[in-house]
């Protein structure tokens, strides 16, 4: 498998939008687990002061989380009322993680000279 150099330019094409929608994902992913943990902690706690802390603090992370899902639909990176629109996203994103291991990291050469526009000053 020939692998691809990720210092060229070429190679960094959309990939501002690829790295947010996977900063999202996995924020969403751990605000819901966090939202999870602070419900079983909620159930085990005997104190009414922590568990009213608690309380707050899920109401906090569910409202981070409704934020966070809507911001993700609005920029169509989560498409959970279209499964089949999901799943082409989710190929797409398996395929892009793919690519991204397929990058040279240690590049025998490292000049880039002529590759950009214009030189350097």
């Amino acid at each position: 498998m020939s692998t691809m150099d990720y210092l060229d330019p070429m190679n960094s094409v959309g990939m501002p939008e690829l790295t947010d929608s996977g900063v999202a994902m996995e924020f969403l992913i751990t605000t819901k687990t966090g939202i999870r943990n602070l419900s079983i902690a909620l159930t085990e706690t005997a104190s009414p002061a922590i568990r009213k802390l608690i309380q707050a603090q899920l109401n906090v992370m569910i409202e981070l989380y409704s934020d966070t899902c809507d911001l993700m639909m609005r920029k169509e990176w989560l498409k959970p009322y279209d499964l089949e629109s999901q799943k082409v996203l989710d190929l797409r994103s398996a395929e892009n993680a793919i690519y991204i291991a397929g990058l040279d990291l240690f590049p025998e050469n490292t000049n880039r000279k002529g590759i950009y526009p214009s030189p350097p000053k």
